[in-house]
């Protein structure tokens, strides 16, 4: 107990003492430093004492696609601690296929009175779908906030990285390692974040390389955002002499050293691999991977804020809020051809790797 002690009186800058009255519900504390001490209880992972304990302010829903994909559970992670501190109680809520779908479980969360539902990677992003759910949601007076596409027939905050300047970025890191046949595996079009991907990569390839549209959209593959996905993308392009590959998540890249490798290529001698995300433990495969970071930390904190607003009463501006990415280089990239322009025949030059 003395041990815990010293350990929360330390994170919350507080002497033990302050600590032992706040746990045992004793007065004359300050609020601030009474939130110091529950804050640190939290940070160090203690759970509360009961009588501490915040009751719920309600249940807030989170649904996300398929959590087969490293990111959504991060961000759900991210998303469910900052709704609990705010003393929401997070309902995860999570499309399968040949599950439920996002109508049935927003229809189920709305039925158990949610405070308010945030959306993941939803229909929001499909431009082929119908935007009036989303009216009809608001109609019902439940507040929502959206990550990871855009609608302008939409009223509501969306929360989104930066899809454009995030390809920009890989293509900038390829061309400067000498690569000039770049390739772009990505999901189906319909997606708002593949067409601003396309957009960002196509930007990129003109600026770097003086690549038109055209050109560039030769090097373009779609596909689906599974390891499977990126290998199959993945083979097309390196059919079509591409000697490195941008994907579009960090499972379709993973997918793309796959294909390589069946081809009895190495990467990154041969064939330079980006994904996308960043996911818990992408820096352990092999290669580790060079990848685009998703700012997840920022990106939910923000959601969860904008839903807060728009639950109190104060609705933050219905427009996008934009993240950016970085760029994070490992053992996936490397010189390209020097000039070459078949990943068949490499320059000595293509085996140095940029990091590790």
């Amino acid at each position: 107990m003395t041990a815990r002690l010293a350990d929360i009186a330390a994170q919350a800058g507080v002497s033990e003492a302050t600590v032992s009255r706040v746990l045992n519900g004793k007065p004359g504390v300050a609020a601030a430093t009474r939130e110091s001490v529950l804050a640190a209880l939290d940070v160090l992972g203690y759970e509360r004492p009961v009588r501490l304990r915040q009751r719920s302010a309600g249940l807030v829903g989170l649904i996300t696609p398929e959590l087969d994909n490293p990111i959504f559970p991060a961000l759900a992670q991210v998303i469910g601690q900052d709704l609990t501190r705010q003393g929401y109680t997070p309902v995860l809520a999570t499309q399968t296929p040949g599950g439920s779908t996002e109508d049935e479980l927003t229809e189920m969360l709305v039925d158990r009175g949610v405070s308010g539902i945030i959306f993941v990677s939803g229909l929001h992003a499909d431009t082929s779908a119908d935007m009036q759910r989303y009216d009809q949601l608001r109609g019902q007076g439940v507040p929502f906030v959206l990550i990871n596409g855009f609608s302008p027939k939409v009223r509501a905050p969306f929360v989104s990285p930066d899809d454009r300047a995030a390809m920009r970025l890989a293509v900038t890191h390829l061309a400067a390692l000498g690569h000039t046949r770049i390739g772009l595996a990505v999901g189906p079009k319909r997606f708002v974040p593949v067409l601003r991907k396309i957009e960002g990569f196509q930007r990129g390839m003109q600026e770097q390389l003086g690549l038109d549209e055209a050109e560039s959209g030769e090097f373009i593959q779609h596909s689906l955002y599974t390891l499977e996905g990126g290998q199959a993308a993945a083979s097309a392009l390196i059919e079509r002499g591409c000697t490195a590959v941008v994907c579009a998540s960090d499972m379709m890249a993973l997918g793309a050293i796959r294909a390589a490798r069946q081809r009895g290529l190495a990467v990154p001698r041969d064939i330079s691999v980006v994904g996308f995300d960043d996911s818990p433990l992408i820096a352990f495969t092999d290669p580790p991977l060079t990848t685009i970071r998703q700012p997840v930390q920022s990106m939910g904190q923000a959601a969860v804020r904008a839903l807060l607003e728009e639950i109190g009463g104060t609705p933050a501006p219905h427009s996008e809020f934009i993240f950016l990415p970085e760029l994070v280089v490992r053992g996936s990239t490397a010189s390209g051809p020097q000039g070459q322009q078949s990943s068949s025949r490499r320059s000595p030059a293509a085996e140095v790797p940029t990091g590790g």
